[in-house]
Parts: structure tokens; C-alpha cells; sequence
């Protein structure tokens, strides 16, 4: 799928340090209808690099099922609701779905 493809779908993941913290996200996309569901996963275990040295936290995912359309403003949402300083956030194309699946996604985030 071509990330221009408005109609397509994506999956948006972030992660955050609290499942207090993926909710929040998670039910403010929902309710505003950017998102038509988001699944929060966790603990999960984390390795990375931040400010030259090699961490580990535990972290919540939060899986984000969306329009392509609806990208951006869900990526200034989750800045507007993040705590971390450079919050993982990531969209995956959708290659195939369910058409019903696809079609409730689409309809029920219309404005």
C-alpha cells in the first residue's frame, strides 16, 4: 500500500512507561473517532539506546488501527499526550484486511 493511499489502513504503535499512560492515548483517539480501535499489550521488555548508553524498562504497547488519512493528527495527539521525550511512533501499512473489517475502520472514523 502506498502511504498516500488515504483509504488504506495502517497500524500506528507506540509505547509508553505506564498502561495508565496507553490508555489515556488509546481512549483519546477512540473518542474522537481518529482511530476505530487501539489494543494496549504489556508489560513487554525494551531494550534501546538513549543518551549513549544502552537501557532497559518495562513498557505498554499500544496498537493503533486507523485510516492512513488520519495519520498526522493522530501523531500530534500522542506528542500532545506522551510523557517520553522522543516517543516511539510508528505506522505500519496494512497490505490486506478483511474488506468488512477495512469498510467498518473507514466508516466509523468519518467525520
Amino acid at each position: 500500500m502506498d502511504m498516500k493511499d488515504k483509504e488504506g489502513l495502517i497500524k500506528i504503535i507506540t509505547t509508553t512507561e505506564s498502561k495508565d499512560d496507553a490508555r489515556c492515548i488509546a481512549e483519546h483517539l477512540v473518542e474522537r473517532r481518529l482511530c476505530a480501535c487501539a489494543q494496549i499489550s504489556g508489560p513487554i521488555s525494551s531494550f534501546y539506546w538513549w543518551k549513549g548508553a544502552i537501557q532497559s524498562s518495562e513498557e505498554w504497547q499500544c496498537a493503533i488501527k486507523a485510516p492512513a488519512r488520519n495519520y498526522k493528527e493522530i501523531e500530534r495527539a500522542i506528542l500532545n499526550l506522551h510523557p517520553y521525550e522522543v516517543p516511539q511512533i510508528i505506522a505500519i501499512p496494512v497490505i490486506e484486511a478483511l474488506a468488512a473489517y477495512k469498510d467498518w475502520v473507514i466508516e466509523i472514523t468519518r467525520d
